[in-house]
């Protein structure tokens, strides 16, 4: 990997390149018994691969879930390092939707693991929660910067119950997400006057369900990974409101259910991947 050139200007060009869709791998019990696949590690590593295969080419990244895969254990990490092989030799990235967040000596060690080169889990971003402190992750945030690697904060969640946490006002006068982004804003802000990159490694989790201008999304010089589309109810026409005034390039848009309800056969996922992509590229340009 090219440490010179960050995660986020490596996203962006593969937004330009292909389209501002991230699709999830999420092999639930439901899903793979629609697809006729056993629940099983070797089920959870065929429909990975079955959808790497269909999405190549058509969306910028991957987001594996991986709780989907840790719930068979050992086997289902091994099924995972798999889809993970798959997916760089199909030059889509990849971010790991962990969501770890976690003290800073335990933030340290869950960089090592995913955002080292040579780990069988190396990613090109991971999911976190930053709700024990950004401070807590400085380690992590520096690793991935250093290494060209990224991360996705989560700010502004997609689900309902999150909301009463990330939107309390704090002693600032302020929101919680608010609070958040800001700081990260100014991390990124460090990182790019050090390394000339264009954008900031760190980016930020903002879901498609939450209401345009509640955030100041424009002023933000990172990333964003947006969850909530499809099944949870939001539109790419939200998220073309929600971040109109961002960057092109800057918002990946992850869909899962919607995607894989289409299945089992890669055609039908391809197409399904190219039409929501297709939408997302007219709202997002």
């Amino acid at each position: 990997m090219d440490e010179r050139q960050g995660f986020g200007d490596r996203l962006q060009a593969a937004v330009v390149a292909t389209s501002p869709l991230c699709v999830g791998i999420d092999p639930s019990a439901v899903l793979l018994e629609r697809w006729g696949l056993e629940d099983s590690a070797a089920g959870v590593e065929a429909m990975g691969r079955m959808i790497v295969e269909s999405v190549a080419g058509i969306a910028a990244a991957i987001k594996p879930q991986v709780a989907y895969f840790e719930r068979h254990g050992s086997k289902g990490y091994v099924a995972l390092e798999a889809v993970l092989a798959s997916a760089r030799e199909a030059g889509l990235l990849v971010v790991a939707d962990a969501k770890r967040g976690d003290i800073d000596a335990t933030m340290s060690a869950y960089g090592e693991a995913w955002l080292s080169d040579g780990s069988p889990l190396s990613v090109d971003a991971l999911t976190v929660s930053a709700y024990l402190g950004l401070g807590a992750m400085d380690e992590v945030i520096d690793r991935a910067a250093r290494s060209g690697r990224g991360l996705f904060a989560v700010v502004a969640s997609s689900n309902p119950e999150g909301r009463s946490l990330q939107e309390a006002v704090t002693a600032s006068g302020r929101r919680v997400e608010e609070d958040l982004l800001e700081e990260m804003a100014s991390r990124n802000a460090a990182e790019t006057a050090s390394t000339g990159r264009s954008v900031g490694s760190l980016g930020a989790v903002v879901g498609a369900t939450r209401t345009a201008g509640s955030l100041p999304l424009s002023s933000f010089a990172g990333t964003f990974l947006v969850p909530g589309v499809g099944a949870q109810g939001a539109t790419p026409a939200d998220v073309g409101a929600l971040f109109a005034e961002c960057p092109t390039g800057s918002v990946v848009v992850n869909a899962s259910r919607s995607i894989l309800a289409a299945g089992p056969t890669l055609s039908a996922v391809a197409a399904a991947a190219t039409a929501l992509a297709a939408e997302l590229r007219a709202e997002l340009a």
